[in-house]
């Protein structure tokens, strides 16, 4: 049975039509064509499975839209079920996936627009797309939102990589189609390129000196007591682990100004549903060190080959002086030895003071709006989002 998506312009939701209108994935099989139904329908166990190929199959590896990461964050920031899964299956098999909302505020400014969906705690927003499916994956996505804009004017897409060949894709597309997209935010982010050994990037990084005062700190911290690495692949002991890390995170300043994961019931349950989920989908990679039993410093990478993304760290600040968070950087520096990771995203914020000493390379991470629309209203949409990108370039 068909599926077909309608919209009343104004209205600000959209409904589904179709004789009982299923659940996407809850019969056996998937129909053809471009749905984007409400997240709460989209969770039957054949939908799921293929969302799983399509994460491990995409042209750009994205944990953050994975099912096990996106459904933990919509069900603890989502539970009304506004948010929608845009998605394209062609030949029964599942192709493409973004998640979306219709948004009625842009900047704190009363302005409808379409959005894929990310919380605060999602470094990418780039949807997944099966290998060859490109073109029409963005074809269909824009075709819809044209029909669904209702108020909108345009489409926005946050936390892509600017050398993505998704994103190429939807440059190509848009002007097929007539859109100028624009890139309304640009940031550098610190990440790895697979190539040298850990060793030979370290000396390429930092100088001798930095390196001695690195080598110091931990000698100094090895003094205090029995320091232990570990490193797991696999979800063993993993809830403790977690309880570990929620405690060490809220005990310093991010505990103080409220913000700790475990500061907000909502965080708390994604962060926990999020390991757990990348850890039973073979996604999660732990480190920590451990002075006499108790954890020093703490990071959960997830890893996406070719792709691998620090997610969260958190370390007892009262070491802060043997500086555990570089220490274990210099750990996580064994990606570099790994065959099946090309790159290795810090997730880092721009400019910052203790990942930038050691990641010397860096990719552009870009927020873009796309008009959409009718003739008139992409006219008006190419006008706010040209306007947003002007200011950008003349940022110095």
């Amino acid at each position: 049975m068909a599926m077909t998506q309608v919209d009343r312009p104004g209205a600000g939701k959209w409904r589904s039509e179709g004789r009982g209108a299923p659940a996407l994935g809850a019969v056996g099989h998937l129909d053809n064509g471009f749905s984007a139904l409400p997240w709460p329908e989209c969770q039957g166990q054949a939908f799921i499975e293929q969302w799983k190929e399509l994460g491990r199959t995409s042209v750009s590896p994205n944990p953050f839209n994975e099912d096990w990461f996106i459904l933990s964050g919509l069900r603890a920031f989502d539970p009304e079920g506004r948010v929608r899964l845009a998605t394209l299956v062609s030949g029964g098999r599942l192709v493409g996936l973004l998640p979306i909302l219709a948004a009625r505020t842009y900047h704190g400014r009363p302005l409808p627009h379409l959005a894929g969906w990310q919380h605060a705690n999602s470094f990418c927003g780039e949807p997944l797309i099966r290998v060859g499916f490109e073109h029409e994956f963005w074809t269909a996505l824009l075709a819809w939102a044209d029909a669904q804009s209702g108020l909108s004017t345009f489409l926005h897409l946050g936390g892509c990589p600017a050398a993505s060949p998704a994103l190429a894709t939807l440059n190509s597309v848009c002007a097929r189609t007539n859109r100028a997209p624009s890139i309304v935010h640009r940031e550098e982010r610190a990440v790895l390129h697979h190539g040298p050994s850990p060793e030979a990037h370290l000396v390429a990084a930092a100088s001798k000196k930095r390196r001695k005062d690195w080598a110091r700190r931990r000698r100094r911290l090895e003094e205090e007591g029995e320091l232990q690495f570990g490193c797991r692949d696999d979800a063993e002991g993993l809830e403790s682990w977690i309880d570990e890390f929620l405690r060490l995170e809220r005990a310093g300043w991010k505990g103080d100004e409220g913000s700790a994961l475990a500061s907000d019931h909502r965080t708390e349950a994604m962060f926990r549903a999020s390991l757990t989920g990348a850890a039973g989908a073979g996604r999660l990679q732990r480190l920590a060190f451990h002075l006499d039993g108790r954890p020093v410093v703490m990071l959960a990478n997830f890893l996406a080959p070719p792709h691998a993304f620090s997610f969260k760290t958190a370390y007892d600040e009262d070491l802060a002086r043997f500086s555990p968070g570089v220490l274990l950087q210099l750990e996580n520096l064994a990606l570099l030895d790994r065959d099946d990771i090309a790159l290795t995203d810090s997730c880092a914020a721009p400019d910052h003071p203790m990942i930038d000493h050691i990641w010397r390379d860096r990719r552009e991470i870009v927020k873009v709006s796309i008009p959409i629309g009718g003739r008139l209203r992409r006219i008006a949409g190419s006008i706010l989002t040209g306007i947003e990108g002007r200011r950008l370039e003349k940022r110095p």
